[in-house]
């Protein structure tokens, strides 16, 4: 075995070269810039890490005064899905919002801008776009992070992403793979199965995969989801037949494979995130993801010997290891002299511009048209109906219109009910949030924010009520606009992203 300056073999090299862990706190840790100098090549940004561009710009540049070309990745989608903004909500609308425009040009030129913005703070791999076509309605996790359920508008999207991400010197890492759109669990919990057969598979899922590989995606994600017509065992992020007889082989992709979070349940819950590490590299991954909820020195510490005991036991070939510690590092040159800040900028205003271009603006039958809707003039009472957000949003990041109907319209009154306000249960359940609603708006006229209405049967419920008492509520719907249009006014937004809520309260107030 051969042993490199500062005392560290070849192996331990490469076993920590895979890893690409979070931290905490927005200074880098001791331990971190220790294991950067070890061998470590990437490293993994969350919310936690950032309080605003200029401490993200110092916290990267600290991160590169111990290793020049580290890879620096995040996960922002934009939209729901933000880590730049987690405290305030994105400047830009998410996919979902994106695909409903359909106009390639500005889903290019969205992923370039935002992707600028990455690459001005020292962030270089970016864990987005999604490809998943949403064909499953009931999806927990994917929804508005998908541009549509529709093959071909996912395809084409995806491929403009990639695209635009990558014109600003940011690479790209699309997933799910093979896709995770078909699911009515959320992997964070537990381990999603997709029962469709393979020819589905090959026409739907796969389809937005190919265009991204096309397009020349740096990097693709696998996903923790159990696809029996592929692999009948194990999921595709420790399935050799997914992820090297398929993406590799079949579909011909020779970047960069990064799994998912490892601490996710579908994986921790079943395998173990030592275990599971070691069984991905083996299956044909060659960055593990692992810091969304492990963010320390002894995870990092685990994850490398697991790897390294599994190569001396003959468990994993030294040469898959060193294969993937070598996609790692090509990646890693890649990007250390494409990740420089484009000149090319197409404003701070493109966000909200293609947030206003997605709005679907529905009146009530004898009521007009949304041209000749009287807009609100007196400040309303704003009720979110409120769900528990998947783990890839966040409870942390603010999503709705209350803010900026205050901005729009001083002295708006807002409040928010769930579920839980009248823990009811069966048909019934979710009046007593909407009698609440009722009595804390009073005379003002009410706006009922919604989020995927029709996921959630206590929503529905509460918008019965709130309905039957109020006729001229206006309704906004921030998710996936899949019940149908009701109230006097129904705008849907397609994302929860803040600019989403700017362009629909811009609509109710006419302003």
């Amino acid at each position: 075995m051969t042993t490199l300056a500062g005392g560290t073999d070849t192996l331990t090299r490469d076993a920590l070269t895979v890893l690409q862990p979070g931290f905490t706190g927005t200074t880098a840790p001791d331990w971190l810039l220790r294991r950067l100098g070890e061998g470590l090549a990437s490293v993994g940004l969350f919310g936690r890490n950032i309080a605003s561009p200029g401490q993200l710009a110092e916290l990267t540049a600290r991160l590169r005064a111990e290793r020049g070309d580290v890879l620096v990745a995040i996960d922002e989608e934009g939209g729901d899905v933000t880590r730049l903004e987690v405290r305030t909500g994105s400047s830009f609308p998410g996919n979902h919002a994106l695909g409903a425009v359909d106009d390639v040009e500005l889903t290019r030129e969205v992923a370039h801008e935002l992707g600028r913005r990455l690459a001005s703070c020292g962030v270089n791999l970016n864990w987005a776009p999604s490809a998943d076509v949403n064909s499953d309605p009931r999806n927990p996790v994917i929804g508005v992070r998908s541009f549509g359920a529709d093959t071909g508008l996912a395809a084409r999207h995806t491929a403009a992403y990639v695209t635009g991400l990558q014109s600003a010197g940011v690479a790209a890492c699309t997933k799910h793979f093979p896709g995770h759109g078909d699911t009515a669990v959320d992997s964070h919990h537990a381990l999603p199965r997709i029962d469709v057969p393979a020819d589905v598979l090959t026409d739907r899922e796969l389809t937005p995969f190919r265009a991204a590989i096309a397009a020349g995606s740096r990097a693709v994600m696998s996903a923790h989801i159990l696809v029996p017509a592929l692999d009948p065992d194990r999921p595709a992020t420790l399935s050799r037949r997914i992820l090297n007889g398929l993406l590799r082989g079949e579909l011909g992709y020779d970047g960069l494979i990064v799994t998912d979070g490892m601490e996710m349940r579908a994986i921790a819950g079943t395998y173990g995130i030592e275990r599971g590490s070691v069984l991905a590299v083996a299956a044909g991954a060659d960055a593990i993801c692992v810091g969304g909820g492990l963010a320390d020195d002894a995870t990092v510490r685990r994850l490398r010997d697991a790897l390294v005991t599994a190569v001396r036991v003959g468990e994993l070939p030294e040469e898959r290891l060193a294969e993937a510690a070598d996609r790692v590092r090509a990646l890693a040159r890649w990007a250390s002299t494409a990740g420089r800040a484009s000149e090319e900028t197409h404003g701070s205003e493109i966000g909200l511009h293609a947030a206003r271009r997605a709005l679907t603006v529905t009146v009530a039958p004898g009521l007009g048209s949304p041209e000749t809707f009287k807009p609100l003039t007196e400040p309303p009472y704003v009720a979110a109906l409120t769900p528990v957000a998947n783990i890839a949003v966040g409870d942390e990041t603010p999503w709705g219109i209350a803010a900026e109907l205050v901005h729009l319209l001083p002295g708006t009154v807002t409040g928010s009910f769930s579920a839980e306000d009248g823990k009811e249960s069966g048909p019934g359940a979710g009046q007593s949030a909407g009698r609440a609603a009722l009595q804390a708006a009073g005379p003002r006229r009410i706006v009922a924010v919604v989020r995927d209405e029709h996921r959630h049967p206590w929503m529905a419920s509460a918008l019965d009520t709130l309905l039957a008492a109020r006729p001229d509520t206006i309704v906004v719907e921030m998710g996936v606009p899949q019940a149908a249009p009701r109230g006097a006014l129904h705008i849907a937004t397609h994302g929860a992203a803040r600019v989403c809520g700017r362009a629909a309260a811009e609509v109710i107030t006419g302003l």
